[in-house]
């Protein structure tokens, strides 16, 4: 069993929450406006849940702390250094590898590099990649048109390629995901 740390836990989702309040996501209706921290909460979960039932070895410290701050430099005024600082260097290279560089031309750019920055971290960065997209695979916000549908599934596929061998589990529970997103098209 990969044990963990409930303190790191406990900063890390203080953290997490400081920093994603008042941030919303559309749901599948016109109406709903969920909380980020849902979002945040589900990615970790998957880890945790990937990290109970495997037979490997993990650090399950490192892979928590990067499910609950996974969004954290990309999606806020946190910085690197500032994760660095509250985490550690390998926590913050690991959310570092987990954030798009929105200095590439386009979004396929940006997952690619993304993808190759999390090819050369430990294996835990590629779980919480894989939990992100799982969590991510669900119904689509109302606004998305089809084309994005389709596009991100196809995405989808190309992370699933890339990360699988990271963690049998969430490749199988992605897998899953994938062969259902087609229907909300």
């Amino acid at each position: 069993m990969n044990h963990w740390d409930r303190e790191k836990y406990v900063k890390a989702w203080d953290f997490a929450t400081l920093y994603h309040q008042g941030q919303t996501y559309g749901g599948p209706k016109p109406d709903m406006h969920i909380d980020y921290l849902n979002h945040i909460g589900a990615v970790a979960m998957e880890v945790i849940w990937a990290l109970h039932y495997t037979t490997q070895t993990y650090d399950a410290d490192l892979a928590i702390q990067c499910a609950l701050l996974h969004d954290v430099i990309e999606d806020t005024s946190v910085t690197y250094e500032l994760v660095k600082t509250q985490f550690g260097e390998v926590v913050a290279v690991g959310v570092q590898a987990l954030t798009k560089n929105i200095e590439l031309e386009s979004k396929q750019a940006q997952m690619l590099d993304s993808l190759t920055r999390i090819g050369r971290q430990p294996k835990e960065i590629g779980m919480v990649k894989m939990a992100d997209r799982i969590c991510n695979l669900s119904a689509p916000p109302y606004y998305w048109k089809k084309e994005k549908i389709q596009t991100y599934w196809q995405e989808s596929q190309i992370i699933y390629q890339a990360l699988y061998t990271d963690n049998e589990l969430l490749a199988a529970r992605l897998q899953e995901k994938i062969e259902f997103y087609p229907h909300f098209l």
